[in-house]
């Protein structure tokens, strides 16, 4: 979700620089009024469609599934069944770590068919223990040394 709030501002910054050169050719000067208001309009719209995905995304970790739920008007659902996790691995950038989220990379028996990974989520590595407390109560992981 960072990438793609990065990528909004660069946008509405861009969205910014076209109203500042419209307005020049349109006038003597650059209207800041207007250049202001592009990059609050498209930067606003960039906040919404982000706190929408954000909210249509639903992770669930049961003691049979990982579950993806994601849409609003339409809906995507990936589910993968514990015993086929193989690996469990979380990530965090430096500033992922300073906003308390990261990612959980699952790698499965199902192989590169689908990314499942768990993206900004709190306490990436709370998640990798509960995944790997379940695969133990199922007793699908090796005993440690």
């Amino acid at each position: 979700m960072l990438a793609f709030y990065l990528r909004g501002l660069i946008v509405a910054i861009l969205a910014g620089v076209i109203a500042g050169l419209v307005t020049r050719l349109a006038g003597k000067a650059v209207d800041v009024l207007w250049v202001a208001l592009a990059v609050l309009v498209v930067f606003l719209v960039v906040l919404a469609r982000g706190l929408i995905r954000r909210i249509a995304t639903t992770y669930t970790i049961t003691n049979r599934r990982l579950t993806i739920r994601s849409g609003l008007l339409s809906r995507e659902l990936h589910e993968c069944r514990l015993e086929r996790v193989q690996n469990v691995s979380s990530r965090q950038r430096l500033l992922e770590r300073l906003l308390g989220v990261g990612t959980v990379d699952f790698d499965t028996a199902a192989g590169a068919a689908y990314d499942f990974s768990f993206r900004g989520v709190d306490d990436p590595g709370g998640i990798v223990r509960t995944v790997d407390a379940a695969l133990q109560d199922l007793g699908l992981t090796h005993p440690r040394v």
